[in-house]
């Protein structure tokens, strides 16, 4: 039998001090904790219970036009009807004539009705290779059409598979099934192989769009998520923004990891700079320490050769060791030409503080709605302050069309007077300081007009990545984890530039190259934009 739970007891206004106030909101927060608990305990159990999430209402009003808070809804402007079949390609074309036409009938022309519709059936191709012996016994033969390097199955078959498999989020044994069903004749080892092997194009065209995507970007979004593979945890960093995305699954989430997910992943460089330098200053390297690199020239290409001159120079502190590692990759960084003053949008994960960082308004507003007031007081404190919070924030977003330095001048102070703010919710000041300590990361907008104020973009594209997590689970192999990067990536730029995933695999595998590449379309949309 469930024990019965206690009542907290009624305190009187005379009896609230201030260490009574932080004790009743210790309380409430291990009351909450508490039931979280218990809701995991019946999800183990086999009982799904939804969590009751509030939607952020910070973006919900635009300054483009946009409602104040509490007015009312307003309604989306139709665009212009556009024909629904003008674009589509006809097949086949059928006149019917009517069952009966009466004498003197004058013929005025077709009335045209498209019916769309779709086959799915097998198409298989025997092909005959006539041979030929020769005067001296030798032969000759037929040979097969380029492309097929002797594989048996065609290219929109693997076309097909790659779709179904990456875009649709069908697993392998249904997919097995799938084709099975249609009368395909395939293996599960074969159907594995075409998922994870032979992908050597899109390997290479994914690997460009990193690096093209910072050589013409002036800041990236940046997540991570979960991403177990062979039976460990791991992570999986997504960076990108409107222009392409890119995804690295890795063993790690530290800024040592980031930033060599930034070199590129693969071969991250190791470079001792006036850069690499600074940054460790303002990690608070020993100055001995620091002035015994001052006069180092070092470029280093490989981790084993890093760690080896570490040992060679005696630095053993593991503190010591991740400064000066930090401080080198982002002197390789800079060395590559990422400029200083490259921004890195996130949500406030200290592994994404490098170069010039800015923070996510949304998950800014994210520690004011997780607060539990005790009493109206509270309550009332965390409206007025919510109300404040909404408002700097539609300010802004007026501020990024049409930038203007005294008006710049006035959100910093109003921005400063909401988070010196003192109420009679202890929690309440402690969110609000640590929101004024991150001012610099949440007004950089003041500075670079152009910059988001949310992260989004980033949790839009890395949604992508779990809902693959979930349906499939972890990657086994390296080359799994590989592909499942690789086509997360390429899906989800194509998507960017308004490009059928569909026509881009069949593209590429036809080797028809009707497709500009990824990086080409990345700097030409930045060229334009």
């Amino acid at each position: 039998m469930d024990s019965i739970k206690p009542q907290m007891p009624n305190i009187s206004n005379e009896e609230r001090t201030p260490l009574v106030d932080v004790l009743l909101e210790l309380l409430a927060w291990q009351d909450n904790r508490i039931d979280q608990l218990e809701q995991e305990i019946l999800k183990l159990k086999g009982e799904t219970i939804k969590p009751e999430v509030k939607p952020s209402k910070m973006d919900k009003d635009t300054a483009e036009g946009g409602d104040e808070a509490g007015s009312g809804t307003s309604k989306k402007k139709k665009g212009p009807k556009r024909s629904k079949t003008e674009q589509l390609k006809i097949d086949t074309t059928i006149d019917i004539q009517p069952d009966k036409i009466p004498e003197g009938s004058t013929f005025k022309g077709y009335r045209e009705v498209i019916i769309q519709d779709i086959k799915f059936e097998t198409f298989n191709t025997c092909y005959r290779l006539a041979q030929y012996q020769t005067p001296d016994g030798s032969y000759v033969s037929g040979q097969l059409p380029g492309g097929l390097n002797g594989c048996h199955f065609g290219k929109n078959l693997i076309s097909y598979i790659l779709y179904q498999y990456h875009h649709q989020h069908v697993t392998q044994p249904l997919l097995l099934k799938q084709l099975q069903d249609l009368g395909v004749d395939i293996s599960s080892g074969r159907l594995s192989q075409f998922i994870t092997e032979g992908l050597d194009v899109f390997h290479d065209e994914k690997d460009q769009l990193l690096q093209t995507g910072l050589s013409v970007s002036q800041y990236v979004h940046t997540d991570d998520t979960g991403a177990r593979h062979d039976g460990k945890n791991g992570y999986c960093t997504h960076i990108g923004n409107e222009l392409f995305a890119w995804f690295s699954s890795t063993e790690s989430k530290s800024r040592i990891n980031f930033l060599s997910c930034l070199s590129q992943g693969s071969s991250p460089c190791y470079v001792l700079n006036a850069g690499a330098l600074t940054y460790m200053e303002r990690q608070n390297l020993p100055p001995a320490l620091l002035a015994g690199l001052e006069d180092e020239t070092v470029h280093i290409e490989t981790q084993a050769d890093w760690d080896m001159w570490l040992d060679e120079h005696g630095v053993k502190t593991p503190r010591h060791r991740k400064i000066i590692t930090e401080g080198a990759l982002m002197g390789g960084l800079l060395a590559q030409g990422i400029p200083v003053d490259f921004s890195i949008i996130s949500d406030d994960a200290g592994q994404f503080n490098v170069f010039d960082h800015a923070l996510c308004w949304i998950h800014a507003e994210r520690i004011i709605n997780r607060l539990i007031p005790l009493n109206d007081e509270h309550v009332q404190a965390v409206d007025a302050v919510r109300e404040q919070l909404w408002s700097i924030y539609r300010d802004l977003k007026t501020y990024k069309l049409n930038p203007i330095p005294e008006q710049a001048e006035t959100l910093k102070l109003r921005f400063q007077a909401m988070c010196s703010t003192e109420t009679a919710y202890a929690t309440l000041n402690q969110a609000l300081k640590r929101m004024g300590d991150n001012q610099h990361e949440l007004l950089r907008v003041l500075d670079k007009p152009y910059l988001p104020l949310h992260n989004n973009l980033s949790e839009r594209d890395i949604r992508e990545y779990v809902k693959k997590r979930k349906i499939s689970g972890s990657t086994r192999s390296e080359a799994g984890r590989q592909c499942r990067d690789t086509f997360a990536s390429l899906k989800k730029t194509c998507l960017k530039h308004k490009i059928s995933f569909w026509h881009y695999l069949k593209d590429r595998l036809l080797g028809e190259n009707k497709i500009p590449p990824l990086s080409d379309l990345i700097r030409a949309a930045a060229t334009c934009g």
